[in-house]
């Protein structure tokens, strides 16, 4: 898995504390961009994060680059729906040299369930070669592969929306790979927004365990904003 920020809005905090101060200023947000000082960015920041006033978050976006996940992941990925995302086609891309694939760690720990993995992702991209040497359409072909096969996607949120992937994704109870996927886009996003992302994560990271009998019991470490 390769997980690479392409791009995020500039200086995202000062935009999203100039947003937000822009409801009680007698000037524009320009002029609020350009003028405010640090400290007050930061009080502002502080006000937004500590009540919960979430909107202004909406006013910065991230756009982040992932290759080498499986379509499993990308099959949870697209529930969250605030959220915009380009992916790999299976209808348009005919895999003619074969199709990479993701194995899980349960699987390959195994010899004799990976050699059961293997003889299955085996035999369904020969059957998918074969109909495409028939003619028959890659979209077509492709409901033939499995969960399993490599993909590339890339995907933008926007803060608030990003605050709540990770708050589940981030989680211990997650799948294994997509909480894999949404630590690498965390820890890619903090450095650009320390403060907005201080205690992103599973929620165990800014409070309680919300999973009650379902808890993991074994909750990352607190996070406490000063």
């Amino acid at each position: 898995m390769h997980v690479e920020l392409l791009y995020h809005t500039p200086d995202p905090e000062r935009a999203i504390a100039t947003a937000a101060r822009l409801c009680y200023a007698p000037v524009g947000a320009a002029e609020l961009m350009e003028t405010m000082p640090e400290e007050r960015v930061q009080s502002v920041l502080s006000t937004i994060m500590g009540s919960g006033h979430f909107s202004t978050l909406e006013h910065a976006s991230y756009t982040f680059a992932v290759d080498g996940v499986s379509r499993a992941l990308t099959h949870q990925l697209v529930r969250h729906r605030i959220a915009s995302f380009n992916q790999q086609s299976q209808r348009y891309v005919r895999f003619s040299d074969g199709v990479a694939t993701v194995k899980p760690e349960s699987v390959a720990a195994s010899e004799e369930a990976s050699a059961v993995f293997d003889r299955a992702i085996d035999a369904a991209v020969e059957a998918y070669g074969k109909l495409l040497e028939a003619g028959v359409p890659a979209e077509d072909a492709r409901y033939l592969l499995p969960n399993a096969a490599e993909t590339k996607i890339v995907i933008t949120m926007n803060v608030r929306e990003l605050l709540h992937f990770f708050r589940l994704r981030c989680c211990n109870r997650a799948q294994w790979e997509i909480r894999d996927m949404a630590h690498r886009m965390l820890e890619l996003a903090r450095p650009t927004a320390p403060f907005i992302f201080l205690d992103a994560g599973a929620p165990c990271v800014g409070g309680a365990c919300p999973e009650g009998k379902m808890t993991c019991g074994n909750p990352y470490p607190r996070v406490t904003r000063g």
